[in-house]
Order: C-alpha cells, then sequence, then structure tokens
C-alpha cells in the first residue's frame, strides 16, 4: 500500500442541510449533485413499456435526470428500432415531463450497429441509423471493396460524417447539437473502429459507461487477451466522462437496485445545466443509490485538465453515501495507461469518515501517459471474475464508483 491511511482521513462535521448535494471540495461552487440515468428504452423500439410511464417512473424513483434512448436499428432490425414517427412522439413526451427546476426529461437515440457497436446521442433534434449490413456484418457500401481491418477509418465514417454535419441539412439531418456517448464498450467485435479518433467530435464526445446494468466495463473482454476498453478509449486520445445507466428494456425504470447510476455536477435542474456539466465531464459512475463522490487533483475537478509535466499530485476525494457508509473500509485506487488492465500507481485503504473526504498523494510524469482515473472499491465484496488474473485488481474487490478522468496536459513554460 502506499499512502498513510490515518493522515490520509480528513476529520470534520458535515455542513446542515443540503450536504448530500454539495461537494466539500468546492465549497463555494455553484455545482449541486444531481443523480441521472441517461440510457433507457421504451416501445419506440425493443423495450417493454411507454416512454411518458418511463419518466414518470423515473421521476419517482428519485432520479433528477432522465433519458429515453431509444434504438436506431435501421433496415436492419427493422421490429427493433425507432422511426420517424417514434422520434417526434418522443420528443413530445420528454418536453412534457420536462420541469425545469424539478426534474429533467431528455429525449435521445442509440446508434445500434451489430458489429461496431452502440453509442447514444443525447439532445440532437434529428436522428440517424446504423448502414445497412450485409450477412457477413460488413456495412453494405463498403462490401465491394476490401472493407479493411475493424479501425479501417471507413468503418465509423458515416455515422462521424452525420455528427459533424447541421441538423438543417437537406435528406438526411446531421447531428452536429448533440452529445455523444460510448455504451456498454468493447461488447461488439468493431469496438467503433476500435474507438477510431476524430478531433471535430472530441469536444461532444462526453461519455463512456463504466456500467451498464451490473457489469463492470473496466473488465470487458480482457479474460480473452484483449485490452481494456477503458484504455483503448483514453489512449486513443478520446476525453470522456464516465457514466453508470440502467439500460432498462422492462418497465421498472430507476428502481432496481445494483445497477448503474450517473452522479452529475450541475449548476441548474435544468437541460442545459445537464449539457454544460457533461461538456465539462463532471461525472461519476456508480451502481449504489444515492452516493456522492466528487474528486480534485492539485484543485483540479475530475474531468478536467490538470498541467503537469512531472511531479506530485495531491488527490483528494469526498464520498459520501450516507450514515451506513460511515465507518466502512474501502480503497483507492490511481489508475493509469496499461495493458490489458489500467496500471495501478498508487492506492490505499481508508474508512469512509463523517465527512468522507480522504486523499493521496501520487507521483505522476505525462511522458507514462495523459491520463489518471480514480476508483473506489469495497475489498469485502468479490471482484468481477474477469479480475481474478490480476493480484491489484482482485484484492481490491467491487468497484464502488469510477471518477471521470483527469486529462494530463504540458505546464506553461
Amino acid at each position: 500500500m502506499s499512502g498513510d491511511p490515518t493522515r490520509a482521513l480528513l476529520i470534520g462535521k458535515r455542513t446542515g442541510p443540503g450536504a448530500r448535494d454539495r461537494s466539500r471540495l468546492f465549497p463555494d461552487g455553484q455545482d449541486r449533485l444531481l443523480h441521472a440515468d441517461l440510457h433507457n428504452h421504451t416501445q419506440f423500439s425493443d423495450g417493454a413499456g411507454w416512454a411518458e410511464d418511463a419518466y414518470a417512473s423515473m421521476r419517482a424513483a428519485g432520479l433528477d435526470v432522465a433519458a429515453v434512448t431509444d434504438h436506431a436499428y435501421g433496415i436492419c432490425e427493422p421490429a427493433k428500432t425507432i422511426d420517424d414517427a417514434g422520434w417526434q412522439k418522443l420528443g413530445a413526451i420528454a418536453d412534457a415531463a420536462d420541469a425545469p427546476g424539478e426534474f429533467v426529461a431528455i429525449r435521445g437515440f442509440e446508434w445500434s450497429s451489430p458489429s461496431l457497436g452502440h453509442m447514444n446521442v443525447w439532445g440532437s433534434s434529428t436522428w440517424t441509423e446504423p448502414l445497412p449490413l450485409t450477412a457477413d456484418g460488413v456495412p453494405a457500401q463498403l462490401a465491394i471493396g476490401d472493407p479493411g481491418p475493424p479501425d479501417d477509418p471507413a468503418a465509423m465514417a458515416e455515422f462521424y460524417e452525420w455528427l459533424r454535419a447541421d441538423p438543417d441539412r437537406r435528406g438526411k439531418g446531421g447531428g452536429l447539437d448533440g452529445l455523444i456517448g460510448f455504451n456498454h464498450p468493447g461488447r461488439e467485435v468493431g469496438r467503433f473502429g476500435i474507438f477510431r479518433y476524430d478531433r471535430e467530435l472530441a469536444e461532444r464526445m462526453v461519455a463512456f459507461e463504466m456500467f451498464n446494468r451490473d457489469e463492470d466495463y473496466l473488465f470487458e473482454r480482457v479474460d480473452t487477451g484483449e485490452v481494456s476498453p477503458l484504455v483503448e478509449c483514453l489512449d486513443k486520445g478520446w476525453r470522456v466522462g464516465l457514466t453508470g445507466v440502467t439500460d432498462e428494456h422492462g418497465s421498472h425504470w430507476g428502481f432496481p437496485e445494483g445497477l448503474g447510476r450517473t452522479g452529475l455536477w450541475t449548476r441548474g435542474r435544468s437541460r442545459q445545466a445537464v449539457r454544460e456539466a457533461m461538456l465539462r465531464r463532471r461525472m461519476f459512475a456508480t451502481r449504489e443509490r444515492g452516493l456522492l463522490v466528487d474528486g480534485a487533483a492539485n484543485g483540479q475537478a475530475m474531468g478536467s485538465q490538470l498541467a503537469i509535466d512531472r511531479g506530485d499530485v495531491d488527490i483528494v476525494v469526498h464520498f459520501d453515501g450516507g450514515a451506513d457508509w460511515v465507518g466502512h473500509p474501502l480503497r483507492l485506487q490511481v489508475l493509469r495507461t496499461g495493458r490489458p488492465l489500467p496500471t495501478v500507481v498508487s492506492e490505499m485503504d481508508f474508512t469512509v469518515s463523517e465527512t468522507g473526504l480522504v486523499s493521496l498523494t501520487v507521483r505522476l510524469d505525462r511522458e507514462a501517459g495523459d491520463w489518471v482515473v480514480v476508483r473506489v472499491s469495497d475489498p469485502a465484496r468479490p471482484a468481477d471474475r474477469r479480475a481474478a488474473p490480476f493480484a491489484d485488481y482482485r484484492s481490491a474487490g467491487r468497484t464502488v464508483a469510477y471518477l471521470s478522468p483527469f486529462f494530463l496536459v504540458p505546464a506553461p513554460r
């Protein structure tokens, strides 16, 4: 273990009413914690219930932000896809459910390629579907030639082109007004063209699902020799925030325990405030209901840039799950790039205190990688089965939360 747990725990008292939605790391800031589920389905695609009920159910379950993101499979799965009429109806239903200042209802869609993967688009005024596929899973318009390896630029070109286009474009529209995220990343063999990077989309590519339903996607396919999708994504240059979602296809939106959730640090309860928080990557992923997590590195908030070439970095985490968590032993890990899983460069055990504050100091060198992720785990609960060959992860137990990355940039000269 690195770090001194007794020194790292900062003891104090709660700050009174509203403390459960405020970060002790930035007490003078405007950010307040909202609990969100950004990925759900209804009968507009392959879900079991109605969109009206989905928003009402998530609000009743105590969520502050709820998105319905029905599948856009297109002609390859005509029985499972949203269509133009459904898209318009979903927009009207989301508008009716949205209550600024109280509850945020968002319309989106899930671009769904059986071979390349699924991606959410939130807040766009239009939608699109994947290219039709041949029986071999190759985009039909590429089948006349050699489609190349799965990271061939052509693999994601059509969708990326749509995402860059103006929504008022005649015919196909465009997704220039939408935010984008990688869903259950790494599950499909094409892995988004091996996370094909596009500089023009970098600002709006805001999310990466660490938890989908009860699955932890840090470990996706590492047991078969593949690299963790988180490593592939961040090493390609994407600067994504980390989310958890339920991906509900039934009719129990918001209520099942133990499924993914997102914490959003926003400056209001509105669609615009949620969008702005997502653009700042001010979010964390968890499977725990009502959890508060925030993080800072040398005073910079999780999801932001940290200017450093090399040197010591003070990482502080605020963890508050309510009275039931006080006294619970957990582990803090600092992750950097590695193969097949991120390298654990520092870790420490701690006990959740009344303040929920814990800190450690880690030495970083930007030449060893330009991102850092903080993970909170529970060693008393079994680790993901795919963690078995990896001692650092096996001993750390079950993931409780992932904080959005810190992105290392050159220090000013």
